[in-house]
């Protein structure tokens, strides 16, 4: 059911990463369900299939569009869809980015190639996104709302992970910067910064473990990727209006604790000790 109230009934909105059945899928969902039409993007035409086209499927108003925004290449072809779809185009959601385990390691040890793919995923993706969008609501002298991913680890230190750390905080600033130029227009900028979440993605290096949690998070859980989309509706939303430049983190209070590093300042939600090893390894 439509929720008038959030005023997305009839706009457009862009999800980059919508593909990944974590958070951007839940976004393009709860957007979706608002009344927003969803331009669903992804690189891979597998996850799209796989997690978006069921989306519509249900009737909800989703497009699914295979591109890789992270290209000059494939930001046209959003922007070009955004063209043909009917609606007035009003909100971007950057959630392309993470990092992979492999990607984990001293400072010491990072390449620059490591460092330049990071900021490329991390950064870059998010910002040209970001400029596509804000110069197609200027032009046509419309309001719009942009919210992207950060971390906690952008909001803090990141042991070990320095390259993604600095990039997720390097978004932060860009948000902040943004947000300045564009108010007058009527461009808010946001991010949302989540902490600990059950994704796909985090699946490959973090289990479950309650009393680990419980320790290291102030509610005693990991946030869901509907938690985390709930906040960035309320970003893009009518009910932000007179929000720009912020950073909202989403995690359950785990920077209030911030004691989820062990003894040798790696994360406890490290798995496996021969991962914990291998990172370490100076």
């Amino acid at each position: 059911m439509s929720q008038d109230f959030l005023g997305l009934d009839g706009r457009v909105v862009i999800v980059s990463g919508a593909g990944g059945g974590g958070i951007g899928t839940a976004v393009t969902r709860m957007a979706a369900r608002a009344g927003a039409t969803v331009i669903a993007v992804s690189r891979s035409q597998d996850n799209l299939d796989e997690h978006v086209r069921p989306l519509a499927a249900e009737g909800l108003p989703v497009v699914p569009v295979a591109a890789d925004a992270a290209t000059d290449d494939g930001i046209a072809t959003v922007m070009k869809q955004v063209g043909r779809t009917d609606g007035d185009l009003h909100g971007l959601v950057n959630v392309a980015g993470g990092a992979a385990p492999a990607t984990w390691m001293p400072s010491t040890r990072v390449t620059r190639k490591d460092w330049r793919a990071l900021f490329a995923q991390n950064l870059e993706t998010m910002f040209f996104m970001s400029q596509a969008v804000a110069a197609q609501l200027r032009s046509q002298a419309r309001p719009g709302s942009i919210v992207s991913i950060s971390s906690i680890s952008g909001m803090n230190t990141a042991p070990f992970h320095i390259a993604y750390g600095t990039a997720k905080a390097a978004l932060v600033a860009a948000t902040r910067t943004m947000a300045v130029e564009l108010a007058l227009d009527g461009i808010r900028v946001n991010a949302v910064a989540p902490g600990v979440t059950v994704t796909p993605a985090s699946g490959t290096y973090v289990e479950e473990d309650f009393e680990r949690d419980c320790r290291a998070i102030a509610m005693g859980r990991r946030g869901r990727p509907e938690e985390q989309a709930g906040a960035i509706l309320f970003l893009l939303s009518d009910l932000s209006t007179y929000i720009t430049g912020q950073t909202i983190l989403v995690d359950g209070g785990l920077n209030l604790k911030w004691s989820h590093l062990a003894a040798d300042n790696t994360t406890l939600f490290l798995k496996d000790e021969s991962f914990r090893a291998a990172i370490t390894r100076w």
